[in-house]
């Protein structure tokens, strides 16, 4: 018997209890489709010709082959001759008018980039228009850690693009707001006192921090064993009282997150020799890392193969770009390392670094890997699934099956044409983007008012 990877949801009604929340309580069903899934039950899926997928309380519920089998009440929507994929997922970007760390330490563990992000800012409409749902926004490269990075999706508030944080932010079921750690190495964080004036200094300090991290960690645990002995041997509250805990320090709370492995290090990273010192100080102290970046991965792909099978290191969070200038740690990069690494076995993600490239143009990043070795399959999943893992939220996001979030993209064509167009975008149900909307188009097309609020943050840019 033929499969026909349609995958229906059991008990679509539990799902009532968010939809106060989600917004979107009425089924949708794109129809007609020629649906790239992704993955299914574990394992690639085929591109189905012929697909339908059915949304409801911001949940997919049904992705299929064939007619669809749509709830009563349902908005039907033809996309005859479109494509229908998963929502994008950016690694690493900063929009928002993001401001991390400054300058009186190289090491800032404590700041919080969602403490400086501009809800309103014109850029999360350019990542909508690219057909990105989800996004980790982090501060700059220029410390050896600039910060807490915030994991985002682009959602809808009554009707409207939201404009509070807390709305856009991803949350975990106790409501903390999601995020990794970024760090970087290389050029960029080498200046003078106090920050570092090497690469061996640049090491020696990001040693010195994940030790004291230790510390710390050790000195909360200590208390807390001492406590647990003082009410087991059946002290007094007024004696349990005058126990007092270590001081706090938020920096070093935030790298015991790193160190206990419920945050990832988001690491800017270009050469081999670099790309290899993060490697080991992932192994050295048990972090979980994201390699961004990667320009000279393509040396190493073996090495970063064998790196990945302990499960620390996750992967390559690559950056296309095709165009000569830059640094020049980053001269040697090739439009081919996304390949290399994928016959090397190393798990790949693409990013926009966005300003570096534009999150309107996101697909094209995927569209020059294929060109230069990579598989479609890859590329494909490079844009989406991977992105997810490399944020631990491939359980929400990153695919086209039943029970995940409803974020997903329509095109025009196929994703890595030239000629395609984002047409539509939705985030959990909800439709955040839609070009044939002239507001919209501009974002997407750019013109005059497009990034008029991003002006003061730019002192060459025309008025555009």
């Amino acid at each position: 018997m033929k499969k026909t990877w349609r995958v229906v949801m059991a008990g679509v009604g539990a799902l009532a209890a968010g939809s106060a929340a989600l917004g979107q309580e009425k089924p949708v069903a794109f129809v007609n489709a020629r649906v790239i899934p992704i993955e299914s039950g574990g394992s690639a899926a085929p591109e189905i010709e012929n697909g339908f997928v059915i949304v409801q309380n911001g949940k997919i519920t049904q992705v299929g082959r064939g007619k669809a089998d749509a709830p009563a009440g349902a908005t039907v929507i033809d996309c005859s001759g479109k494509v229908i994929m998963p929502g994008l997922v950016d690694t690493h970007s900063h929009v928002g008018g993001i401001g991390g760390a400054d300058n009186s330490a190289t090491i800032q563990p404590d700041v919080r980039i969602s403490d400086s992000l501009n809800p309103f800012d014109s850029g999360y409409r350019r990542v909508v228009a690219g057909g990105l749902t989800t996004i980790n926004v982090m501060p700059g490269s220029g410390h050896l850690l600039s910060g807490q990075t915030l994991y985002m999706k682009m959602r809808m508030k009554d009707g409207k693009p939201a404009h509070r944080m807390e709305d856009l932010a991803i949350t975990d079921e106790q409501g903390h707001l999601l995020g990794g750690m970024k760090m970087a190495n290389g050029t960029n964080p080498m200046r003078e006192p106090p920050f570092s004036g090497t690469r061996g200094k640049s090491a020696a300090m990001v040693r010195e921090q994940y030790i004291k991290a230790q510390e710390y960690a050790q000195k909360a645990k200590d208390y807390e064993e001492k406590i647990a002995k003082a009410k087991k041997d059946g002290k007094s509250e007024e004696e349990i009282a005058r126990m007092r805990p270590p001081a706090r320090d938020l920096g070093y709370e935030a790298m015991g997150e790193v160190l206990s492995n419920k945050k990832i290090v988001q690491h800017h990273t270009h050469r081999a020799d670099d790309i290899a010192t993060v490697m080991r100080l992932s192994k050295e102290f048990g972090f979980r890392v994201v390699l961004h970046h990667v320009s000279e991965a393509w040396k190493i792909a073996e090495e970063i193969a064998a790196a990945q099978k302990d499960g620390k290191v996750l992967g390559c969070s690559v950056i296309v770009i095709d165009s000569p200038g830059g640094k020049l740690e980053a001269a040697e990069a090739s439009l081919e390392t996304g390949g290399i690494l994928e016959k090397a076995g190393v798990k790949v993600a693409f990013h926009t670094d966005d300003w570096i490239t534009d999150s309107r143009i996101f697909l094209r990043s995927g569209a020059l890997a294929v060109r230069s070795g990579m598989s479609r399959a890859g590329a494909l999943r490079a844009m989406t699934l991977t992105g997810a893992e490399f944020l631990d939220l491939q359980k929400r996001i990153g695919s086209l099956e039943a029970g995940k979030d409803a974020d997903l993209v329509i095109l025009s064509g196929d994703p890595f044409s030239v000629y395609s167009h984002i047409e539509q975008t939705w985030v959990e149900g909800n439709k955040v983007f839609d070009r044939s909307n002239p507001e919209d188009r501009l974002h997407a097309a750019g013109g005059f008012g497009a990034g008029r609020d991003q002006d003061p943050y730019f002192c060459c840019f025309g008025n555009n």
